[in-house]
């Protein structure tokens, strides 16, 4: 599906035209250079390949150099691939963020705040295993018993326990689009996007 490379500003609320206090997102969406064309003849699929933010050419290397001095553009920070585009685009060509509108419906790809290694309440919401009376002091958050003794003798494969949280690819499906402001890259999305401000998001038309 189309769709463009961004970065999440941050979020804010705006009044709808019925008066409602509406929580959205800010994202600076490209623009996006296209930065090579795939084809079924020679890759055995349609997409382009499309990079967003410039970076040094110090942090780049010789094989990315390559590639981007062969689509004629200069390094980029940020790579990705789609396809259903609705018009033709040659290497070089620059995408913005009027590939949307308002009213339009996105899917917007992201990753979520890493949390570092956390309990099962936190992770997996357990309730906690014990009452707080009889005689017990330190066992509130406790995962309780994670297997049999005598058989099967071990733990399953995919058992809730403790562990890294966060840190992974989320996405966020049927978001409206509330504002496009062209003059500044910015598109406005209504509800909450995965990750950090600053940190880099798809959206998909």
């Amino acid at each position: 599906m189309p769709g463009l490379i961004g970065k999440k500003i941050g979020m804010t609320s705006v009044f709808s035209a019925d008066g409602k206090n509406v929580p959205c997102t800010v994202v600076e969406v490209g623009p996006c250079v296209v930065t090579q064309i795939k084809t079924v003849e020679k890759d055995g699929y349609d997409a382009l390949q499309l990079g967003f933010e410039d970076k040094k050419e110090k942090h780049t290397t010789q094989a990315e150099m390559g590639h981007f001095k062969k689509a004629g553009v200069t390094p980029k920070r940020h790579l990705a691939e789609f396809n259903g585009f609705a018009q033709e685009y040659n290497l070089g060509d620059q995408i913005t963020v009027d590939l949307f509108t308002e009213k339009d419906f996105v899917d917007v790809v992201g990753t979520s705040k890493g949390k570092g290694f956390q309990g099962v309440v936190k992770r997996h919401g357990f309730g906690g295993v014990q009452q707080s009376t009889h005689g017990q002091h330190n066992r509130l958050r406790a995962p309780g018993s994670i297997g049999a003794c005598s058989y099967p003798a071990k733990v399953f494969k995919g058992m809730r326990m403790a562990g890294r949280l966060g840190g992974d690819s989320v996405t966020v499906q049927n978001l409206q689009v509330l504002k496009v402001i062209p003059e500044n890259n910015l598109l406005v999305i209504k509800g909450s996007l995965p990750g950090a401000k600053g940190s880099i998001v798809i959206v998909n038309k």
